[in-house]
């Protein structure tokens, strides 16, 4: 029998666009978390919830979320469109499960920031924009990238809530570790072990790039030293001679 590599295709589609919509939402909310002077340790623990509640938890409240009995499940039905039992069903699990981890690391990159170099970019008249690119992402950015790396593992390995909300379906929502459960249930071990080990080669060269990308990223130091230089101000080894 010919070994059917649609959930190879169907997880990497997933974790690819999952990914992507993630990298961005994250560093917009941690970015948001850090400015924030009220509330910032409750908005914090609503966003880190789905990294403590367990996958299922996770899936059965996307699944009443957008049901056809929900509000959000009534306007997408009403406009022709379906989230249960699709694959967009199990981009939104992978999501809303790995969202926590690039948040988080994102969170604790910008906090680690050397805030004197945002100080002296806005007072060289560099508006929040201008200092969230040429200063807070340059800084951040080994942490951003392992969160990146991180976030990708997580949604192709993601089972819980994407079998509760996108289901088993074979060929459309069925992923790798969907496939290694359905092949357990029906006593065929051989393809779960050839899914495991495809899924445990994926994720280590996932983990084995992001090792190698942080070892080429420039130190600390050597990071500080290129944000002045792009915002025009003096090294501070310069200041002190």
């Amino acid at each position: 029998m010919d070994f059917d590599l649609s959930p190879l295709v169907i997880s990497m589609k997933i974790a690819v666009v999952s990914t992507l919509i993630t990298f961005f939402l994250g560093i917009i909310c941690a970015r948001a978390v850090f400015k924030m002077k009220r509330f910032k340790y409750l908005v914090d623990g609503i966003l880190s919830l789905p990294l403590v509640l367990p996958p299922t938890v996770v899936g059965f409240l996307l699944l009443i979320l957008f049901g056809r009995n929900s509000i959000p499940g009534r306007i997408l039905d009403s406009i022709g469109m379906d989230v249960v039992f699709t694959w967009q069903g199990a981009v939104i699990a992978a999501i809303v499960v790995s969202f926590p981890i690039m948040y988080r690391i994102t969170l604790g990159a910008f906090e680690q920031m050397d805030m004197e170099l945002t100080d002296a970019a806005r007072t060289l008249g560099f508006g929040e924009t201008a200092i969230f690119f040429k200063v807070w992402i340059p800084l951040s950015w080994p942490g951003i990238a392992a969160a990146t790396s991180l976030t990708f593992a997580r949604a192709l390995g993601e089972f819980g809530a994407t079998i509760m909300i996108a289901g088993n379906i074979p060929g459309r929502t069925r992923t790798m570790s969907v496939a290694v459960y359905s092949a357990m249930q029906s006593g065929n071990r051989e393809l779960a072990y050839q899914w495991v080990i495809v899924i445990l080669l994926i994720a280590l060269c996932t983990l084995i790039l992001m090792n190698y990308m942080n070892s080429r990223q420039y130190s600390r130091e050597d990071r500080a030293y290129r944000v002045r230089k792009r915002i025009g101000t003096r090294d501070i080894r310069e200041d002190r001679s």
